[in-house]
């Protein structure tokens, strides 16, 4: 019951709470940029909100740093259930040029569990939209994941020789 209730409502209302931990800023111009009458993503029905108490979804963007994990947990926790997690660029993504540094803990999916990831230095506001919009269910992946781990390496390097 609680499932078929989620699919009616998460497509027609989606109320988004935007966290930065520590991004240049780039990510956070998209966003809102997003946000704006131009892209007009309220009517996809998102709407950007103050508090994580009254949101759906955790849009993330910046670093995942040691610092700043516990603040994150603790705002993944005040949001309710059933929620969606994005991690949008690529530095929540998989840490970008922090990757492997001393205060970096990788991917937002070290701390959280994400839904969906959104790439990008910074990622356009169609891109960011796309991928709103695939989470929703309201349009068609384009790429299918594939895991590298199950190519063997012989493989690998006979099709880059081919291109």
């Amino acid at each position: 019951m609680l499932k078929k209730l989620c699919a009616k409502a998460f497509p027609k209302s989606l109320w988004v709470f935007h966290c930065n931990t520590g991004a240049c800023n780039g990510c956070d111009i998209e966003v809102i940029n997003v946000l704006t009458p131009y892209y007009d993503a309220e009517r996809f029905g998102i709407k950007l909100v103050g508090s994580p108490r009254h949101a759906d979804v955790l849009l993330v963007s910046g670093p995942v740093t040691r610092q700043v994990a516990p603040a994150l947990q603790k705002l993944y926790d005040a949001v309710p259930n059933p929620k969606l997690v994005i991690a949008i660029g690529s530095c929540p993504t998989g840490g970008n040029i922090w990757f492997n540094s001393y205060a970096t803990l990788g991917g937002l999916d070290k701390v959280l569990p994400v839904n969906f990831f959104i790439p990008g230095c910074p990622p356009r506001p169609e891109a960011i939209l796309y991928g709103v919009a695939v989470a929703l269910g309201l349009a068609p992946k384009k790429v299918a994941p594939e895991l590298l781990a199950q190519v063997h390496p012989d493989q690998l390097l006979q099709n880059i020789e081919k291109s």
